[in-house]
């Protein structure tokens, strides 16, 4: 009998997206699949959409809200899935994401092996999705994948992987301490469970841009900074763990200055954290440059307000950028028929 794979999608006020998302992982291709949302304590027709979909194979959870790591914890508690396939409610599975991921998983020995798919980005129209290969879009080894991804400042979105149960049992439940990027954290552990790295480079994803409502956006939020430090500490661990090398050492402060923009100088306590820890791993960790687009603001009235200009710019264009892209999206009005 073929495996079944569980796709598992916590919803949180995603009425607007998923219907799509929903319907990519319906279309699957694998016919031996089963689906299961839970909504956590969404306030908007999240949960009255999902159940319009319920079926024999598709069931529907809800919770009060608790946070999308508590929401992932519930699915994976209620499913029975010999693989395990995570989706967020706004993002999409191309339809043989899955089969091509599975012909590589039938070929290995054990249940071990991690799989990958390839990954674009998208605002509302999936089929203007661009897909660039990255460094970690080849097989590789586990301490190599973890060198790549600090080093360079690289991720795998979450959809993109897909995990036997005994490797998810391994790995632990996700950490609902972390307000973003615990999916970092979380399939680092899953890597630390699994023997090997395949890639399907026929498998794909759509990762929709959410801006400054992704629970990534960390802004001016100390509570995401503290989360967001947390998962950096796990992921200096888990690294360290695989390999205590110089390359290996060197990432790791790599991955400390890439993220000390978020930091510094609102929080000097972490900044000083990550330097005492760079100079135990023989290197340094200095204070974030700031381009000239925001150097002159600092110049001429000093850094508070060029930080405030740093978070608030950037908002400002991507909601122009996203405007722009809802427009043509409702002209257009194609949905899922891109993909």
């Amino acid at each position: 009998m073929k495996p079944l794979v569980s796709i598992l999608i916590p919803a949180y006020n995603a009425e607007k997206w998923l219907a799509d998302s929903l319907q990519s992982a319906i279309n699957q291709t694998w016919d031996r699949k089963e689906i299961v949302i839970v909504d956590d304590g969404s306030k908007d027709g999240t949960l009255a959409l999902a159940k319009k979909f319920e079926s024999d194979t598709i069931k529907v959870f809800t919770q009060p809200n608790q946070g999308a790591a508590a929401a992932r914890n519930k699915a994976f508690s209620l499913c029975k899935g010999d693989y395990i396939q995570w989706l967020d409610a706004d993002d999409l599975l191309a339809p043989d994401k899955i089969s091509e991921q599975m012909k590589i998983l039938q070929d290995s020995p054990d249940k071990k092996t991690l799989v990958c798919a390839g990954w674009a980005r998208f605002m509302n129209r999936p089929q203007q999705a661009k897909f660039t290969p990255s460094p970690l879009w080849c097989d590789l080894p586990k301490a190599e994948w973890m060198v790549r991804k600090m080093g360079q400042n690289l991720y795998m979105q979450t959809a993109c992987w897909l995990v036997s149960r005994e490797m998810t049992e391994a790995a632990g439940p996700w950490d609902t301490r972390l307000l973003g990027d615990d999916d970092g954290e979380y399939f680092g552990r899953v890597l630390l469970a699994s023997d090997r790295i395949r890639f399907a480079p026929a498998s794909k994803v759509y990762y929709r841009i959410a801006g400054s409502a992704s629970l990534s956006y960390i802004g001016t939020s100390n509570k995401k900074r503290d989360a967001q430090w947390l998962s950096m500490e796990l992921h200096m661990k888990y690294l360290r763990s695989l390999e205590d090398s110089e390359r290996s050492r060197a990432a790791c402060v790599k991955f400390m200055q890439t993220w000390m923009v978020y930091f510094y100088p609102e929080r000097m306590d972490i900044f000083a954290k990550a330097q005492a820890i760079a100079k135990e791993l023989g290197g340094e960790v200095h204070p974030p440059h700031m381009s000239w687009k925001y150097t002159w603001i600092k110049n001429l009235f000093g850094m508070p307000l060029a930080r405030r200009a740093q978070v608030a710019l950037p908002r400002f264009r991507w909601s122009l950028v996203r405007f722009w892209d809802k427009t043509l999206f409702r002209l257009g009005n194609r949905g899922l028929s891109g993909i």
